[in-house]
């Protein structure tokens, strides 16, 4: 089995984004500017109509959605790892499956051959017996290919 990747990625990933992370953020001023009764934000003053700029958030404090491209990165490649896992989980139960499936296929494959071989022999008894032990042959035949029948359909 192979060794599970998930935990080593899932480092990975949360290095990756505390050091690509921004620590000193510089806020951008934000105008929200009033134009005929609709209300509208920039990053510029507006042209026409009523400009305020609005207080930098405060530090730390991220508006809601908003994340690091390494953060988008780390959680895509977190859930593209599980997926290969569970890829690879579902895998291996079909080849398990395959598995036993052939394993019934042989043994069965066995039987018959074992029951075929039985049904020849007692042909051959009942061919070369002669008197009382011919009718306990023939019976010995009779059952011989019943089994074959029963067993392997023929």
């Amino acid at each position: 089995m192979k060794t599970p990747l998930l935990p080593l990625l899932a480092a990975c990933a949360l290095y990756f984004a505390l050091c690509c992370a921004p620590s000193g953020v510089v806020a951008e001023p934000v105008y929200k500017c009033t134009e005929g009764g609709r209300t509208t934000y920039a990053d510029r003053p507006c042209a026409t109509g009523r400009a305020v700029e609005l207080p930098p958030p405060a530090a730390g404090i991220r508006p809601e959605g908003a994340e690091t491209v390494a953060t988008r990165d780390a959680r895509t490649l977190l859930e593209l790892e599980k997926l290969r896992i569970t890829r690879e989980r579902e895998q291996e139960r079909g080849e398990r499956a395959d598995a036993r499936r052939a394993r019934a296929a042989a043994t069965q494959r066995k039987t018959c051959a074992r029951l075929a071989l039985r049904r020849k022999w007692a042909e051959d008894d009942a061919a070369r017996t002669h008197g009382r032990a011919q009718a306990a042959a023939e019976r010995r035949l009779t059952r011989a290919r019943e089994a074959l029948a029963v067993e392997c359909q023929g």
